[in-house]
């Protein structure tokens, strides 16, 4: 008895309806698109080509759809010969014909039974033909160095983090390469996806967008950056002011991003009195802004950072400071962890948070004791930062920079001392 697998008359009726439908989609946008190879009717043609050779080979085997592939193949060769010899400069490009073989392959995936898959394949080549005029306007827009950082991102996150081994080792199993270079990815993503906002929004639409940018590129930075600009032009001094608040603010936002990603289901109990304090930092900084100038002062790097020296340079930080942070609980118990937040948080707070938050996920300490180490980093993050206008910035910026810090800092001494566990 013949074992071949043979379809159904009515299934075969209807994968050869939606193979047709889903040709007329892409052959409608090359019609538009004024695509003299092929159109309206080719497209159609060719998916439901394709939808027979996958029902032939149900049959007869898999080389009916090799054979009806190639048989395109040729077509298409054939096709854009003619239109060479009958033009100097055709303007052949491959666009079209890629997306002729890609509907041959969705109509005989509809029929092979991946009908939803076939369906979004189509859908995704209608938009990416489509979009040609905004897609190419768009990478348009990009440096050379912004493609670069991207492509280093990619290296990040798919080349490099899956070699890397998802285990604990080293000094009291703190070290997890895997999860130190997530870490470092997820960093480097926040900043590049900060700075291309930064770019594509625009940085200098206002003061208050100015801060939350800048905050999530970094807020030391724009920090630094606007305190140079105050110096060089005081009548700034107070849209200064608000841009740095407001990107301090901010770093509590990001904070609790990487709380919720790092610390697991434990560490999402930190999130309420980080959150209070992302909620007071945001009430400082909206009252400062009321008093603010009109004047916009520049926030945002005019070139990619470099994104791969600031991986590594923060992954040596990030274990440097998980180690300290172990040492810390171990040797010396709550003062050290204490000493260290303190320390670690003067330039930068990523490396403080992720750390505690993977030592309250594994259990290492408590997360009543985490969200406080946290804490203290950010306030010794606003000291650093409120010394560093005092000796860059104009005078005129200094004083709203110590009365927000000021409050901010009272906020969460408050908050230290009367939130619960």
């Amino acid at each position: 008895m013949d074992d071949t697998p043979i379809i159904e008359a009515s299934e075969l009726l209807v994968s050869l309806g939606i193979s047709l439908g889903l040709g007329l989609l892409v052959g409608m946008q090359r019609e538009t698109a004024g695509k003299k190879m092929a159109g309206i009717r080719t497209f159609p043609l060719v998916a439901l080509f394709g939808a027979l050779s996958a029902a032939l080979a149900l049959s007869f085997g898999g080389w009916v759809i090799a054979t009806g592939l190639a048989g395109c193949v040729a077509l298409t060769i054939v096709s854009n010969l003619a239109e060479l010899r009958k033009s100097d400069d055709p303007g052949l490009g491959l666009t079209t014909e890629f997306a002729l073989l890609l509907v041959f392959a969705i109509g005989a995936a509809v029929v092979m039974g991946y009908r939803l898959e076939a369906t979004v394949c189509a859908g995704t080549v209608t938009v990416l033909l489509q979009g040609k005029s905004r897609m190419h306007g768009w990478v348009d827009r990009f440096s050379a160095g912004e493609v670069r950082e991207l492509s280093r991102l990619v290296l990040l996150a798919l080349v490099i983090l899956p070699l890397l081994p998802n285990r604990d080792m080293g000094y009291l199993d703190v070290i997890n390469p895997f999860k130190i270079w997530l870490m470092v990815v997820l960093i480097v993503a926040i900043s590049l996806a900060a700075y291309l906002a930064s770019k594509f929004i625009g940085g200098n639409k206002g003061v208050m967008l100015s801060g939350i940018l800048g905050g999530l590129i970094s807020s030391t930075a724009t920090t630094a950056g606007v305190a140079r600009r105050s110096k060089s032009a005081p009548d700034t001094s107070r849209s200064c002011a608000v841009i740095a608040v407001v990107a301090t603010a901010v770093v509590f936002a990001r904070v609790m991003a990487e709380v919720f990603v790092a610390g697991g289901s434990a560490g999402r109990t930190m999130l309420w009195p980080l959150g209070i304090m992302l909620a007071w930092s945001g009430v400082v900084a909206l009252f400062l802004g009321r008093f603010a100038s009109g004047d916009n002062a520049v926030t945002t790097e005019e070139e990619a950072p470099s994104e791969f020296k600031a991986a590594v340079a923060f992954a040596l930080l990030y274990v440097a400071v998980l180690i300290g942070v172990a040492f810390a609980k171990e040797r010396l118990g709550n003062a050290g962890l204490y000493i260290v937040a303190a320390v670690s948080g003067l330039t930068d707070m990523d490396a403080i948070t992720l750390s505690t938050s993977r030592l309250v996920a594994d259990g290492h300490i408590d997360t009543g004791r985490g969200w406080r180490v946290i804490l203290l980093g950010g306030v010794s993050n606003m000291v650093f930062k409120a010394g560093m206008v005092a000796l860059l910035a104009h005078r005129s910026m200094l004083w709203p920079i110590l009365a927000s810090f000021g409050a901010t800092t009272a906020g969460a001494a408050a908050l230290w001392v009367f939130w619960p566990g």
